[in-house]
């Protein structure tokens, strides 16, 4: 844990807690960010706006909610496209370059507001057809965000709590950042909740998103469709990247982890605050720490 920067671990099988630790401070109580591990969330409320009737198909175009992206390389661009990071609009979302499109629209952001990161966004070109590209977009999360709110007509916090937070028994409120241009919680970062409830949300998601009592609040395929490889990678699909042996994560930056293995009937939570996102150093480690803890439980009767 030490090698890795992990200050919060938690392993369940089937609904039991096999190993809970904490460090530097933290505890059950610790609420800590999770960045984009909120993308896999963003992911589980579709399957429940499909469920509750909201969405008829993952096939509607993007411009039928956000109208000021029409005529715009976003016209022939899904909402199953978005789901999958599919969209063949190029994009280049390299934080250490200032001239990256992240970049670029953060400052459009923060000085025009939602009419600046529309008119941006209108102007980026297509560099695939939709479906056969993989192209991590952070960006493009918030927009799946945003047209979900414009589905659902509420906050997604309040949809979260009203689907996931109650009905499965959450320990602690959690809090989700909102955009600045938008003012409505960012589809793609930033929910801050505990370590056990992180845990809980990959058992909701192992469990296809049934409630404590029972009752259905994913449609029953969603988590298997959510996991089945994109065309376009092989690796991810709906927000949620696929590991090995049927085993599904959510990953956020600076080392925080929710590894869903339905095999084993396993759930790991982590909590990590590492110096650099994404660093291959620590990325090394995490999945080696993984493994060996899947191959320990695997060997365990």
């Amino acid at each position: 844990m030490q090698a890795t920067n992990v200050v919060g671990l938690i392993v369940l099988r089937n609904d039991s807690i096999l190993f809970e630790q904490y460090r530097e401070g933290t505890g059950p109580s610790t609420k800590w960010i999770n960045f984009s591990v909120a993308k896999s969330v963003t992911s589980l409320l579709y399957g429940a706006a499909l469920k509750d009737g909201y969405i008829q198909t993952l096939h509607e175009k993007v411009t039928r909610y956000v109208p000021e992206l029409a005529g715009s390389a976003y016209d022939s661009v899904s909402l199953h496209d978005l789901l999958q990071m599919s969209s063949g609009v190029a994009w280049n979302e390299d934080p250490r370059n200032p001239q990256s499109d992240l970049m670029k629209l953060g400052k459009m952001e923060r000085e025009q507001g939602w009419s600046g990161v529309a008119a941006y966004l209108s102007s980026l070109k297509r560099a695939a057809p939709p479906g056969t590209k993989f192209n991590y977009n952070t960006v493009e999360t918030s927009l799946a965000g945003l047209i979900l709110k414009n589905i659902i007509r509420k906050p997604l916090a309040e949809y979260l709590s009203e689907k996931i937070w109650r009905p499965f028994g959450m320990h602690e409120d959690a809090n989700w950042v909102k955009s600045r241009s938008i003012n409505m919680e960012n589809g793609g970062c930033c929910i801050s909740a505990t370590l056990r409830d992180y845990a809980l949300l990959g058992l909701f998601a192992m469990n296809n998103g049934t409630s404590l009592d029972g009752n259905q609040i994913l449609p029953a395929t969603w988590m298997q469709e959510s996991t089945t490889p994109a065309k376009s990678f092989k690796g991810y699909g709906y927000y949620w990247w696929l590991g090995r042996s049927g085993r599904y994560f959510a990953s956020g930056a600076f080392g925080q982890q929710i590894e869903v293995d339905p095999v084993q009937k396993t759930v790991i939570a982590i909590q990590s605050h590492w110096p650099i996102a994404f660093n291959n150093y620590y990325l090394g480690y995490m999945e080696s720490m993984i493994e060996a803890m899947m191959a320990a439980l695997k060997a365990k009767p």
